[in-house]
């Protein structure tokens, strides 16, 4: 299946049906009133995250979406039908955007996560809403309400913990298969990669981390050049990227440093966050080196790359340095996962304490009002004590 993580649709609600104004016509009751029922609901869309869906491939031709109208309302009292709501199912990561005005209506970030994407009219009413003891007989009714008409961008950023980066033939699609079990096409040219791939490294029976391969970026993809620039934003939700760079490239005159710097530099320019986030380097390809040469190699490359978070020595094709290197991940996810949900519980406890607040002070001001309305009780009472002796001194002054 071709892999599609880019769409426009339009979704359109149902509108409300209308309102009717009908009179009670029945033998013997020449005066029945109205009876003109409601028009019911139109249908919304709704939008639901599907882990079972990999790409936007379902968007790519069918384009419209259509709830259905709300029934007109009847005689007698009946009110017409709502129209069925559709729900669209989207990737696990699925970002939707107004397209007119940019803003983002909803992040599919969990599965089975339901938003409303367009909201249905509302029903008009019928004429039995406007009686009243001067207007017995209403002929007035309404009419529904337009549904919501929206054109959506679709953008899908795959959800995975780790991002690969490189140049073309770094050996990215080598290594996802040496450490998982997934299987993307290997061959000795550039650009054999044309579509995200993603592998589940599993490090012991209850941990694993999800590791995603993108094509290779090539210097200017931040302006459009080569194919990777279309899938960066695939690492965005990543919490660490590993930077495979090639030591034994196929060109003697390319100089790894440069290139890796390059590809950092289109990192910036494409987004800052992303450029901002944790970077660690692999270098890859050793097998090629000679063991007396690699110490050299590598040396030289840190001294013309510069200073670098971490740095780890592979052979993907062989599986060298790769368990090192993953176990290093799988700790830092590890913590990283931990530092995320100590910060939810905060915000959690945070919440907790300021509704914790709002009832307390609400309390408070139930309980004043309560001792208010007490205070004033137990002056009425008292009032009414004095009225009772003054009304007997009168009663006994006259006896």
């Amino acid at each position: 299946m071709k892999f599609f993580d880019e769409a426009r649709i339009e979704v359109v609600a149902g509108d409300g049906g209308n309102g009717v104004a009908t009179f009670r016509r029945e033998k013997y009751i020449p005066r029945g009133g109205p009876n003109g029922g409601d028009g019911g609901r139109g249908g919304s869309v709704y939008a639901v995250a599907d882990r079972n869906i990999n790409t936007l491939i379902d968007y790519r031709y069918t384009r419209h979406f259509r709830a259905e109208r709300g029934e007109n309302g009847g005689s007698r009292d009946c009110y017409g039908k709502g129209g069925e709501d559709i729900t669209l199912r989207f990737p696990v990561g699925t970002v939707i955007s107004d397209q007119e005005s940019g803003e983002v209506i909803a992040d599919l970030d969990e599965d089975g996560k339901r938003i409303l994407l367009a909201s249905g009219g509302r029903g008009g009413l019928g004429n039995i809403h406007f009686k009243s003891s001067t207007n017995r007989a209403p002929r007035k009714r309404t009419m529904g309400q337009e549904g919501e008409h929206r054109t959506l961008h679709l953008e899908l950023k795959v959800l995975a913990d780790v991002g690969l980066l490189g140049l073309p033939n770094a050996g990215k699609s080598t290594f996802i298969r040496a450490v998982s079990a997934a299987k993307p096409k290997v061959a000795d040219y550039p650009f054999t990669t044309l579509a995200p791939n993603l592998g589940v490294v599993r490090t012991a029976e209850n941990r694993s981390f999800v590791i995603a391969d993108i094509p290779g970026l090539i210097e200017g993809a931040a302006e459009g050049a080569g194919l990777g620039h279309q899938f960066l934003r695939h690492l965005q939700r990543t919490h660490v990227l590993l930077h495979l760079v090639d030591l034994a490239p196929f060109d003697p005159e390319a100089d790894p440093a440069r290139d890796a710097r390059a590809i950092v530099e289109e990192l910036r320019k494409y987004d800052e966050g992303l450029y901002n986030k944790p970077r660690w380097l692999a270098l890859n390809k050793l097998d090629l080196i000679p063991e007396e040469e690699r110490a050299e190699r590598v040396a030289a490359f840190l001294e013309a790359y510069g200073p670098v978070e971490r740095h780890f020595e592979i052979s993907a094709l062989k599986g060298e340095g790769c368990k090192p290197l993953i176990f290093a991940i799988q700790d830092f996810l590890d913590a990283e996962r931990e530092r995320i949900e100590a910060e939810r519980q905060a915000r959690l406890a945070a919440e907790q304490a300021r509704l914790a607040e709002i009832d307390g002070a609400r309390a408070a001001a139930e309980a004043r009002a309560l001792e208010a309305a007490l205070a004033a009780d137990e002056d009425d009472a008292e009032d009414l004590d004095d009225e009772a002796h003054d009304d007997s001194d009168d009663t006994s002054s006259r006896n």
